[in-house]
């Protein structure tokens, strides 16, 4: 997929630079045309020659150190890339990229980048959750840039936490399937539900669940790499929402009810993989509740079934459900796809230490009508996504273009 394909990788100062040898090295072994960029402080962990020889081209670091009189070389580069790559991204680079500077050879370069850019952000936990990198990687996303997210283990600084740059060969992977990408959707509508709900107790405390919106995330990803307009309706989430698709926050269930039924009519499929809250607290009170005694009980009541509701009214639509299960997985599943009018449902077992919530891989089966379609393996939630929506595409290709039930 890479072959003949002309990537710009800029390479950050972070102690993660050294893994730029390596994320260098297979991406000219698949085939890539790679020019590296390093900033100043780059240099300082991994050397240009290096980079100059996996590469076997110059590698540029200063904004003013032309070489080739015919061209300026940032606006050369970026013109000239397929795919910009930024691995590491420390905290810096990209806030330089979501306020728009350019002070040095590489941001330079991106702002002058019409191409996909992927970031591979890497930096302390607490750094990385900052509400102003938040709010930057967000604005990125938005704007199209695809994040591959960091992993969680022991960092530079002793934290054993989320933050260390993914694998150079998780990150060749999400730019093998950007490449990939089909059109097998275009002109198709998506929407997929992702994350959480929230269901307010009183104004500081509420009622939710584990969901980080990992899975969602990824499946919107992947439907937008196969060409649809993809829009997330999202609960509560702690992972970085993709880029090029539109993002539609609802709080709570009955938010989420309202809104996927009001985008509901010009969708072709629905995925909803929110985990979405069963019960509601009766009384909601306006004013904190204070402590009266040694016990508190809650009266809850049902919350109103979306996946079951948009069943009823399905016309077009092809409905796709997930079942979060702890055992009993098949039986379950099945049951569900029966009862709520599904085309097909994605089970897995939460209760997996690799499957479940807050971790970036999962294992689930798919089913069908017919029973199991599909039983993929423990992958990156990413790969999962993909493996997902191959199914998606092959059920609307055998059903007209619509739902199979």
């Amino acid at each position: 997929m890479l072959q003949g394909k002309r990537i710009v990788l800029g390479i950050t100062g972070g102690i993660a630079a050294y893994k730029g040898a390596a994320l260098c090295s297979k991406l000219v072994q698949a085939g890539a045309e790679v020019h590296v960029i390093m900033t100043e402080s780059a240099t300082k962990f991994i050397t240009p020659l290096t980079l100059q020889t996996l590469s076997r081209h110059v590698v540029h670091i200063d904004t003013f150190d032309e070489r080739d009189p015919s061209v300026v070389s940032h606006i050369h580069l970026a013109d000239h890339a397929d795919l910009i790559i930024v691995a590491p991204a420390t905290a810096n680079v990209i806030a330089k990229l979501a306020g728009g500077h350019a002070d040095d050879m590489l941001s330079t370069t991106l702002l002058a980048a019409t191409c996909p850019i992927v970031i591979a952000p890497a930096m302390n936990v607490h750094m990385y959750e900052h509400p102003a990198v938040v709010i930057n990687m967000e604005l990125l996303a938005e704007r199209g840039a695809m994040f591959v997210e960091p992993g969680t283990g022991q960092l530079a600084c002793g934290y054993v936490a989320k933050g260390r740059l993914a694998e150079p060969e998780d990150i060749v992977a999400a730019v093998q399937a950007w490449f990939a990408r089909g059109k097998t959707l275009s002109g198709k509508k998506v929407l997929v539900t992702a994350g959480g709900t929230i269901e307010r107790l009183d104004p500081v405390r509420y009622l939710t669940n584990d969901s980080s919106g990992k899975m969602g995330f990824a499946l919107a990803e992947a439907a937008a790499l196969l060409g649809a307009e993809v829009t997330v309706v999202a609960g509560r989430t702690t992972a970085s929402p993709p880029g090029g698709v539109r993002i539609v926050r609802a709080e709570s269930a009955g938010e989420m009810l309202e809104t996927v039924l009001n985008l509901y009519d010009e969708m072709d499929i629905v995925i909803k993989a929110a985990a979405v809250a069963d019960y509601r607290p009766v009384h909601t009170y306006e004013h904190k509740l204070k402590k009266t005694g040694e016990r508190l009980v809650l009266e809850l009541e049902r919350t109103t079934d979306i996946l079951q509701t948009l069943g009823e009214r399905k016309r077009h639509q092809l409905l796709v459900g997930f079942a979060a299960e702890t055992g009993n997985l098949e039986t379950y599943a099945l049951d569900k796809l029966n009862r709520k009018k599904c085309d097909l449902i994605v089970a897995n077992d939460v209760s997996s230490e690799d499957a479940g919530f807050n971790v970036d891989t999962n294992a689930v089966r798919i089913y069908g009508p017919e029973g199991l379609v599909e039983d993929v393996p423990l992958l990156s939630k990413r790969e999962t996504a993909a493996r997902i929506m191959d199914v998606v595409v092959r059920r609307m290709k055998t059903s007209g273009g619509g739902s199979a039930s």
